[in-house]
């Protein structure tokens, strides 16, 4: 397996992966990740921006840790310096998938499961409010999806601090989409919409033009 040139930050690369995933790239609006707690926890303002700050987090956190996992644990012993599946995931890439992906969302799984012990003992009313949607993040696709694209699903080897910082950035796209669709759909419910269009259809008409609105920052990061 050949040595991959390792993507070091500097200040330009900082703005560059702020504005790729929040606007350019946005999971939700740009690749269709993590709909189901958007379009879940939306009805309500307080609840979008709980569970957005709850994502960032698992995000941020999750970042970190697969990347560790991945460059010292998965990654073959010629590049990591350090294996200790040395000599059989590299051999083996259907063992790789498989233990990538147990590793990945056992790590999102542990944090989630952190997240909603701190929401039930600090803010009850915002456990409560988030519902189902709240252990459903250990299944987001958003988050595995920064995971992912951290480590193996990028044309570059991020360093760790890179990897980090895009997680973060992602989940304050995360949160930027889930506190505007929030204010729409708050604003909708006061208007005369027809019955047959109200909740979920036309949410996900919303979610189309923001999602047309959003491809006009594709040209932002070059």
């Amino acid at each position: 397996m050949p040595v991959a040139m390792t993507y070091t930050m500097g200040i330009g690369s900082f703005f560059t992966i702020m504005l790729s995933m929040v606007f350019v790239s946005n999971f939700v609006l740009a690749q269709f990740l993590g709909l189901c707690p958007f379009l879940g926890v939306t009805k309500r303002t307080d609840s979008a921006v709980g569970m957005g700050l709850a994502v960032i987090f698992v995000m941020t956190m999750a970042s970190s840790v697969t990347w560790i996992v991945y460059h010292y644990v998965l990654l073959p012993e010629s590049v990591s310096g350090f294996n200790i599946f040395s000599g059989i995931v590299g051999k083996n890439t259907s063992l790789e998938l498989v233990l990538k992906t147990m590793s990945y969302i056992l790590v999102i799984a542990t944090l989630v499961q952190l997240v909603e012990l701190v929401m039930k003992k600090n803010t009850p009313a915002l456990y409560r409010a988030l519902g189902i949607y709240l252990p459903l993040i250990t299944t987001n696709c958003a988050v595995l999806g920064v995971a992912l694209l951290n480590t193996t699903n990028t044309s570059e080897v991020l360093d760790f601090w890179a990897a980090t910082i895009q997680g973060f950035w992602a989940g304050v796209g995360f949160l930027l989409v889930m506190v505007l669709m929030s204010g729409i759909r708050e604003r909708i419910d006061m208007l005369p919409v027809p019955e047959a269009m109200r909740g979920i259809p036309i949410a996900f008409i919303c979610t189309a033009m923001m999602a047309l609105s959003f491809m006009g920052f594709g040209g932002l990061t070059g």
